[in-house]
């Protein structure tokens, strides 16, 4: 994300101009920008034009507008934010509180206005602008006809082609069918991986499967490479990891990168500190029940006490419509870290993230344990 310009003043007022360039940034932007908001954007609008001898015409005509935010739909394959909102300045083409949806797109400028620029919000800005995070992380999870070959970002993890492919049973006296099913199979992924992963931004590639479907497959790529002297296989041959996985399906990302191999290489990124604080989560519910609770009731009932060490919230809780709900977020970040404690902002979109909208999006691992809260009942929402 490139930032063009950041003007906030001390009450919390401002406007921000920034520039996404890739689809991490538009994740990030549709993170940033809330209902109320306002957005100033280079839009086109279809406009009627009547001549004097009474006959209209329409044209499509490329004007600024600027639109103060009611829905927010984030398209992730076509990695567009569609923001629909009443205009709020006067404009040649667009009539004041006229409707409108602005597209904003990779390397396409846009001003984002907010009548308060909370902690959250500009943490995700410095996070956003800063080279470091990429999608440095690859990983390709399969078994015998299917694969998914995923990129795994500090925010995201995204799904960049799933392979699905009828392979035949192997028959007595003749495996020829099998053969030719399989090596059909591994090529489209090997094509799927030349197509997606950029070898000169991604530290480690992930090859996980049950079985020997990995090994086969890594053989088979490798000798491919050479037969066809593609280079940048050949060069980047010790960034591939073989890992064992359940199956091929995009859940089985979350025990490979729970994996002690993949751990020491993905040491230093945001995706395996994310995935750490979750395990470390779930082992001390099993072992200390009453250190690790989540639900807000609890977790606000913790932090009374400022017992919360370290704090897992989603970040799908921050673009609540309700401005209250963001608020209350808000406050217990702000109020966590104040207390010495340590926030963990889960994407919604990586497999850790979902594993903890399960959990109704926030939990604590607590300093000290707190048994009462265990009597304590959960809000009927967040029960169900």
């Amino acid at each position: 994300m490139k930032l063009v310009s950041r003007y906030i003043e001390r009450d919390g007022t401002g406007r921000v101009a920034l520039i996404p360039e890739n689809p991490e940034d538009m994740w990030h932007a549709y993170n940033l920008i809330s209902h109320g908001d306002t957005i100033r954007a280079s839009t086109i609008r279809k406009v009627q034009t009547e001549s004097a001898t009474g006959s209209s015409s329409s044209s499509r005509v490329r004007t600024m507008l600027t639109v103060e935010v009611e829905t927010i739909d984030f398209d992730t394959q076509a990695c567009v934010l569609r923001l629909k909102g009443r205009n709020v300045e006067e404009n040649p083409y667009v009539k004041m509180g006229a409707y409108h949806t602005v597209d904003i797109e990779p390397n396409r400028k846009f001003s984002l206005t907010k009548a308060c620029w909370d902690i959250v919000a500009l943490e995700r800005i410095d996070m956003a602008c800063d080279p470091s995070q990429n999608a440095d992380v690859a990983a390709v999870i399969m078994h015998e006809g299917l694969a998914n070959v995923c990129l795994v970002t500090g925010a995201m993890t995204l799904v960049r082609a799933k392979i699905d492919v009828t392979i035949p049973r192997k028959r007595k006296g003749s495996t020829s069918q099998h053969e030719k099913g399989l090596q059909k199979f591994y090529d489209t992924v090997l094509q799927a991986i030349l197509r997606h992963v950029n070898f000169e931004v991604t530290r480690c590639i992930l090859l996980a499967s049950p079985g020997f479907v990995k090994d086969h497959f890594f053989e088979y790529m490798m000798q491919w490479a050479s037969k066809n002297d593609n280079r940048m296989l050949i060069d980047n041959k010790s960034k591939f990891l073989l890992i064992h996985a359940s199956s091929g399906f995009k859940h089985s990302l979350k025990e490979v990168l729970a994996d002690p191999a993949v751990t020491s290489r993905m040491a230093d990124t945001k995706a395996m500190a994310e995935v750490k604080a979750l395990e470390n989560f779930y082992a001390v519910l099993q072992t200390e029940p009453s250190r690790a609770f989540y639900g807000l009731k609890h977790v606000l009932k913790a932090n009374e006490g400022q017992a919360i060490d370290t704090l897992l919230v989603s970040d799908n809780l921050f673009r609540s419509q309700s401005v209250e709900e963001r608020k209350t977020y808000v406050k217990l970040v702000e109020s966590v870290r104040d207390n010495g404690g340590t926030t963990r902002i889960f994407s919604s979109l990586h497999v850790s993230g979902e594993q903890l909208i399960q959990l109704t999006g926030v939990a604590a691992i607590l300093r000290f344990p707190m048994p009462e809260l265990e009597e304590e009942p959960l809000d009927s929402d967040e029960d169900s």
